[in-house]
């Protein structure tokens, strides 16, 4: 099996943003195109095809890894990739919301999955672009009812720490973590496979609340939310700015690898792949991806590539750099 290219896959959004995506990837930007969903067989919430991704035969990503997950994902890795990787340019700031934990979400929703997620920060365009994560300290769940039955956007955003980023920075969202992506923020963004979102701020985004509790009132969804004290020390373990510039950087710890992983690459030198099912999402340049069986791919800037388990060890060669995202390598 080969290597996938991958169409632009951009399902409409409740917020602006998108021009970062078509500047990398061509093509004109949507205003409410912020998200490319890369490699999706995930859906949106409650929508039955909407955020999945098409392979150029037609079919749906999902329906062919349900059909041959063996050479989709590898052996032992049942049959999706506990994987969604999105571009997402932030045009304005995020509203501020959380997602729920596989332990909230399996009770409440029957799903699987919550929604962990991490930012991997590859692009700014704002003079002080920032990300709102975290309270700063202990909050009652009365005050986070009532700042959201208020809809009192200075109160979040002023409990929540305001920290600065910049191209290279990875930021880990522990699920429950609230939080907001401010404007002119440009990540690739890996994530549990859901569209779960509790909304603590809805009024500007949504048509009304019943859009923000995921379908179980806010009496409920509220019961996600961390609400302990993320003081500075604390919150400073989130975001990090992986060093080294040898071909291939580990952009994520140990504590994340039982969710998700990525590394940073850079072919000039050359640089081999292990089998397994992986995401490729091209920053910079162009290059040359080897299967094992010797079959070519020319990969350049903006591309983003599906790669199945059975297109074995892969080597890339060529004056790149790129993004690649893994499933979850170790034990929950």
């Amino acid at each position: 099996m080969m290597p996938v290219r991958l169409a632009a896959n951009q399902p409409p959004r409740f917020y602006r943003g998108g021009a970062e995506i078509a500047t990398l990837r061509g093509g004109a930007p949507a205003e409410y195109g912020p998200e490319d969903w890369v490699a999706s067989c995930t859906t949106l919430f409650g929508e039955p095809l909407a955020g999945l991704s098409a392979l150029p035969d037609g079919r749906w990503l999902r329906d062919a890894v349900r059909a041959d997950p063996v050479s989709w994902l590898g052996p032992d890795r049942g049959d999706e990739p506990a994987l969604l990787v999105k571009l997402l340019d932030a045009g304005q700031r995020l509203p501020v919301h959380c997602h729920p934990s596989d332990e909230w979400a399996k009770a409440h929703l029957g799903s699987r999955y919550g929604k962990t997620e991490a930012w991997i920060v590859v692009g700014t365009t704002t003079p002080d672009p920032t990300v709102h994560i975290g309270f700063r300290e202990d909050a009652s769940a009365d005050a986070v009812a009532e700042w959201v039955r208020r809809q009192d956007t200075p109160g979040m955003l002023d409990a929540l720490n305001a920290l600065p980023v910049r191209a290279g920075d990875t930021v880990f969202v522990p699920a429950g973590l609230p939080h907001a992506i401010g404007a002119g923020v440009f990540i690739v963004e890996l994530q549990q496979p859901t569209d779960l979102s509790v909304m603590l701020e809805w009024t500007g985004f949504l048509d009304s609340a019943d859009g923000g509790h995921l379908g179980v009132g806010y009496e409920t969804a509220l019961g996600c939310v961390d609400r302990s004290g993320w003081a500075a020390e604390r919150v400073a373990g989130l975001i990090r700015h992986p060093a080294g510039d040898g071909p291939v950087v580990e952009l994520f710890g140990p504590a994340v690898d039982p969710f998700f992983r990525a590394q940073r690459i850079d072919a000039r030198s050359g640089v081999r792949c292990e089998p397994g099912f992986a995401v490729l999402v091209v920053l910079s340049g162009a290059a040359e991806l080897t299967t094992e069986d010797g079959e070519r791919m020319a990969l350049r800037k903006g591309d983003t590539v599906v790669v199945p388990h059975a297109a074995g060890s892969t080597a890339i060669v060529g004056d790149l750099v790129a993004i690649r995202c893994l499933p979850p390598g170790g034990p929950r």
